[in-house]
């Protein structure tokens, strides 16, 4: 098998190659692309390989930009450092994608699976996570329960979720708080991800309300809310480099 891999981290594509070359002795990692003007221009002039290997977020853009400029009719693996926008496309329209750090194991689940994918699934399922990324709308309020009847919470006035005893909860910036009747992944599943950010299992935080970030022991962040004395929310070091980009963008 000839594999390409798109990915702009060094590290990240080193490591990638070392699992696949553990599982797959025989494949030959034919190109490694850093960018989406690199991937288009290689994927333009040479033939199709037998898989490409893609991150998400690469030094000029989103790769699905790759796809509008380039026809790629091979199998494709999404990989990501838990990038919301690209994982609840995935999710909704089941194109294998890898969390990062990529393990071997999980590895070798998305290689079976290619082997009982059919093109014309492939390009259905694509077009699909195409559609989805490019015209999905974002909550902006909720309908609540109120006395007798119901009142309205706009997204923008909440500066936090959170997750206590099972019920989600959302900090608003007045000081209140109100019950959601949602799980916590399907609130980040309606959230613009451009505003929230899923810090942990607990939290997913809009990004003006953070006050300061820390650094924690073993590459974790620590997140400080504004008007929130005490409360510190912990970023894994998986996503913490994920939240520095989401912040400087």
């Amino acid at each position: 098998m000839n594999i390409v891999i798109i990915e702009d981290e060094k590290p990240n594509a080193d490591r990638l190659t070392r699992l696949i070359m553990a599982l797959k002795p025989d494949a030959v990692i034919v190109e490694v692309l850093e960018s989406i003007a690199d991937s288009v221009a290689w994927l333009s002039a040479n033939p199709m390989p037998g898989l490409v290997m893609m991150d998400v977020r690469l030094s000029d853009g989103l790769s699905f930009e790759i796809f509008s400029k380039v026809k790629i009719t091979c199998p494709i693996i999404f990989t990501t450092a838990y990038d919301e926008y690209a994982v609840r496309a995935f999710k909704f329209n089941s194109i294998d994608y890898l969390l990062k750090p990529i393990e071997q194991d999980e590895l070798a689940i998305s290689f079976s699976k290619l082997n009982n994918t059919v093109e014309g699934d492939l390009s259905k399922k694509l077009e699909s996570l195409l559609s989805f990324v490019s015209t999905k709308d974002y909550r902006s309020r909720f309908l609540l329960p109120y006395r007798d009847g119901f009142k309205t919470l706009l997204v923008s006035d909440v500066k936090y979720f959170y997750l206590e005893h099972k019920i989600t909860r959302a900090k608003l910036h007045n000081g209140t708080e109100e019950v959601i009747a949602l799980n916590m992944d399907e609130l980040e599943s309606q959230l613009d991800p451009k505003l929230f950010f899923r810090a942990n299992r607990q939290y997913i935080i809009h990004i003006d309300a953070i006050d300061q970030i820390y650094n924690h022991f073993n590459s974790k962040l620590v997140v400080l809310i504004k008007n929130n004395p005490g409360l510190e929310i912990i970023v894994s070091r998986e996503k913490a480099a994920l939240l520095k980009s989401w912040i400087d963008y």
